[in-house]
Formats: structure tokens, C-alpha cells, sequence
């Protein structure tokens, strides 16, 4: 089926684009010259990017640096996940949801001086397409894309999709100019604020100011990331001076940075999940439901939480308060050391047996406060610190019983209805179903806060909480994001004083 809603694609696709080059014309120009106003260093723990090609290069490095700065999509996000408008000023939805109308908004141009505008739409739905860029599984029901005039993109779909607005607030929504032909790999060609001016492979990335832009102009005239292998390094690049702007990841510890007068830390949201699943196969305690309820029971989520310098919020089910379909559901399995204890008295010694416990280097601490919160049950947790790869390998071949892993990003919102960790529930699959089926999004997050419930009535996993998003800024820095600033990092307002 994916075949063939991909040719009827193609044909409209190309015949959108040449229609589109027909009437409009596109004019070169030169962006990438400084201007004057002040120049921000931002530093992250982050793995450096090889390669600038957002197009093909998997991580969410890219993501970061790129979308928001440098690219610009279809829809956008604001910080609190929301969609909002972006190179489309406005959409309409049928009531089927299978006809999409965006209206986009005019007047506007890429950092080279092109004009962007419709065909440039149709064109880059066209390259996720056909070239299967990163993004493009995100683009299902695809049926066909036209551009009337310069000003509107219609997308119809074979099926719904409740997800193609937030697909296009992603990699598969940015738009690319339709003639040009950097090299993606050392240089960009967008529409945002600011342009790519010098790019260190594996080191760091310059950004300059786009005097084209379109909307508001960036506040920094120079903007560069630098990346750094570990948070001790970033916080020493940031009392030498080095840096204004230190972006910790979700599982850094910001204490290194609380004793300083000269920066604040900032702490967000975000949408990753920290997660004690528990392995569903046959051969393990946890596929009896009784067993996931006592370990639910037994952890103190709000001790946790508390506890653990990296948390945002306590979480107790398997979507956060940023992402479509959160609902509070606290009320489900709260602390109670004696019920826990007397379910997990229902089963013999012999089958309760040591329970394995896999930990992430990272969250060595946590997996210490969760072995205490055992010691007076009947569990015997034997953990073991691996590193992320034989973790990954050993979920994926079921040797554990439990783990601490994090969850993020689509494919992690179904999880529960797609077998991860062993865990079935035929209920569960039926709600996710008639999530993916919702013609509208009231429907869609309906549908998916059904699924949540069910997941979390039925102890699919012990949920513990979502990470924060942390930056630490120079007392003489102003405008920088607080939320999900571990794959949205939008730098147009931030300045010094």
C-alpha cells in the first residue's frame, strides 16, 4: 500500500513543481555576512555533529541546532509543545481528515534571497519522499500534494493521519529551497534566522545572523555551539568564560552549577520519560500482573523525584505533560508499602527467585534509591550498571527483569501496544488503533489518554518521572528557551545585555 499512495505522490509532487517554477521566479543573494550586535558562545553536552545534513543524518543533535535556527517547518512548536503557526500562517482540516489546506504567509524568503513559497513546499515533501529522508515514516497516507498558488499547499491522505501536523513541525516538515545546491553536509539552505557561517566537524558550529529574514530579526549578530564530552568539562568552559549558555542534557546533574553568583540554572520540561520497565515475557515474574503492581506500589515516586536532581515531575503512565493525550494519573497505584508487600507475598520464594535489575551508568544514583525502596519486600533487586548499548541489547533479548531505560519521541508513544518489554494487552492495542484512526485531534488525544489509562490500570511498566530541561546562563544573558531544549534549542532571542 505504501507503494503505491508513493507513486500517486510522485506524479502530483513533480507537476506541482514544475507548475510552481513556471510562474515564480527565485533571485539569488548573499546572507552570510556578521552584523553588528552581540555575539553568543553556547555550550553542550551533547555529541558534536559529523555532518551538518539534516536530511539523511539520524540523532537529534541536528534537530537542535538546526530546526528553529537555520530551518524553518511547514507548522511550528512553541515551548510548550503546542503547534503554532509557522511558514504556514494558518490550516484547515476536513472533517474526515483526509484534506489538509495550508495558507502560507507571504512575502517570505530564504537567507540567500530566494523567494519561498508554495513550490518550495511541494519540493521538499517531495525530496522526504522519494529520497526516504529521516522523517518520512512520519508522512503515512500520503496520497498527493498540490500547490494552486504561491500562497497555499493542499495535502490529501489515503487515510488519517492525527499526527501529520506534528510530522510537519519536525524534520519532515522543514522546507528546503527548491534551487539550491549547497553542500548539506558543510552548509545550509534555509529559511530561519540565522544562516551557517563555519562548521568544525565533531567540534563546533557558527552561526551567523540572516539579515533576510523574514519575521523578527535574531537578537545575536553571532551565535556558536560548541560541544563538550561531559558536564564537568562544560562547567569548567563556563567559569573560565568560555561559553554564556550551558544546555545540560536530561540526565545531567546541575549541582555543579549551583554555587555560582555569576549564572542561574534554569529548569524546564521535557518530553523524555524516566522508566522502570519490567520485563512481560513468560519466563519472568513480571508477566503476572499482581507482580507489576506490587513493584508499582513499593517505589515512592515522589521520594524519587525529589531526590534525583534531573527530575521534572513525577510521572505515572507513559505520556508526559508536554506530549497530546497527558493526563494526570496519580491516582493510580500511589505509595503504599503494605499493599505492595501483600502482593507480592501471594507468590512462593522460589518463584519470585533474584530479580535482575539493568542501570544506565548515568542513573547509578537512582538505581542506589531504588534498591532501597526494596530492601524491607520480598524483592531481591541484584543490580547491574551497563552501558547503553548492552542495555539496549539485552531489552531487546528479554535478559532482565527489570531496567531503567528512557522513553521519547513517537515510536515510544505506542510502545505499550507494540510488544515492548514483553507486554501484551489487548485493550491497550485497541485504544492505540483507534488513536492512529482519529480524523481530528480532539479525538486523537482522546483515544490516546484511553490507552494510557489502560496501560497504567494494567501495570505495563512503573513510570517514575520526566527529565528536566536545564540551561545554565550567564547573568548577562537574556531570551533563551527553558523547555525541551534537548531536541528544540531556538536561539533567535537570546542576547547579552
Amino acid at each position: 500500500m505504501r507503494g503505491l499512495a508513493f507513486l500517486g505522490a510522485a506524479v502530483v509532487l513533480f507537476a506541482a513543481v514544475g507548475v510552481g517554477w513556471a510562474h515564480f521566479g527565485h533571485r539569488p543573494g548573499d546572507a552570510t555576512l556578521l552584523h553588528s550586535g552581540s555575539e553568543v558562545t553556547v555550550g553542550l553536552d551533547a555529541p558534536a555533529p559529523q555532518s551538518l545534513d539534516i536530511r539523511s543524518v539520524q540523532g537529534k543533535e541536528l534537530d537542535q541546532a538546526l530546526i528553529g535556527n537555520v530551518y524553518e517547518t511547514l507548522v511550528g512548536r512553541d515551548q510548550n509543545n503546542k503547534l503554532v503557526p509557522s511558514i504556514a500562517k494558518s490550516w484547515d482540516v476536513s472533517k474526515d481528515g483526509l484534506n489538509y489546506t495550508f495558507t502560507l504567509n507571504p512575502d517570505m524568503r530564504f537567507a540567500n534571497g530566494d523567494a519561498l513559497d508554495s513550490t518550495d513546499v511541494v519540493y521538499s515533501l517531495q525530496q522526504v519522499i522519494n529520497n526516504n529522508y529521516v522523517g518520512a515514516e512520519e508522512l503515512a497516507g500520503l496520497k498527493a500534494v498540490k500547490n494552486p498558488n504561491t500562497s497555499t499547499v493542499q495535502i490529501s491522505l489515503s487515510s488519517p493521519n492525527p499526527r501529520l501536523l506534528r510530522a510537519l513541525s519536525s524534520r519532515a516538515g522543514i522546507v528546503y529551497d527548491s534551487t539550491s545546491k549547497v553542500n548539506y553536509a558543510k552548509q545550509s539552505s534555509g529559511s530561519g534566522p540565522f544562516t551557517v557561517h563555519n562548521f568544525t566537524p565533531g567540534s563546533s558550529i557558527v552561526f551567523a545572523r540572516n539579515p533576510l529574514y523574514w519575521k523578527q530579526q535574531a537578537a545575536a549578530s553571532q551565535m556558536t555551539m560548541r560541544y563538550f564530552d561531559s558536564v564537568e568539562s562544560l562547567n569548567k568552559a563556563m567559569q573560565d568564560g568560555q561559553i554564556q549558555l550551558a544546555v545540560l542534557k536530561p540526565s545531567d546533574s546541575p549541582k555543579a552549577f549551583a554555587n555560582s553568583k555569576k549564572y542561574s540554572v534554569s529548569k524546564g520540561l521535557t518530553t523524555s520519560k524516566v522508566t522502570l520497565a519490567l520485563n512481560n515475557n513468560a519466563n519472568s515474574i513480571f508477566s503476572d500482573q499482581r507482580a507489576r503492581a506490587a513493584v508499582r506500589y513499593i517505589l515512592d515516586n515522589e521520594a524519587i523525584t525529589k531526590a534525583q536532581p534531573n527530575a521534572a515531575s513525577v510521572l505515572n503512565g507513559p505520556i508526559s505533560p508536554l506530549e497530546p493525550g497527558y493526563d494526570d494519573l496519580s491516582v493510580m497505584f500511589p505509595h503504599n508499602l503494605d499493599e505492595g508487600k501483600n502482593d507480592i507475598n501471594y507468590f512462593g520464594p522460589s518463584y519470585i527467585g533474584d530479580v535482575t535489575f539493568l542501570v544506565p551508568p548515568e542513573y547509578a544514583s537512582l538505581g542506589q534509591q531504588i534498591v532501597e525502596q526494596f530492601k524491607t519486600t520480598r524483592f531481591n533487586l541484584v543490580m547491574q550498571e551497563v552501558d547503553d548499548n548492552a542495555l539496549s541489547q539485552r531489552l531487546a533479548n528479554g535478559d532482565y527483569k527489570m531496567a531503567i531505560t528512557t522513553m521519547q519521541g513517537p515510536d515510544d508513544l505506542g510502545a505499550f501496544a507494540n510488544d515492548r518489554f514483553g507486554y501484551q494487552n489487548s485493550q491497550a492495542q485497541e485504544d492505540y488503533r483507534n488513536a492512529l484512526a482519529s480524523t481530528n485531534d480532539i479525538d486523537y488525544q482522546q483515544n490516546l489518554r484511553s490507552y494510557a489509562k489502560t496501560v497504567s490500570a494494567d501495570a505495563g511498566s512503573a513510570w517514575l518521572y520526566t527529565e528536566s530541561s536545564m540551561v545554565v546562563a550567564d547573568n548577562n544573558v537574556t531570551g533563551y528557551p527553558r523547555n525541551m531544549t534537548d531536541e528544540y534549542l531556538p536561539l533567535r532571542d537570546v542576547r547579552t545585555r
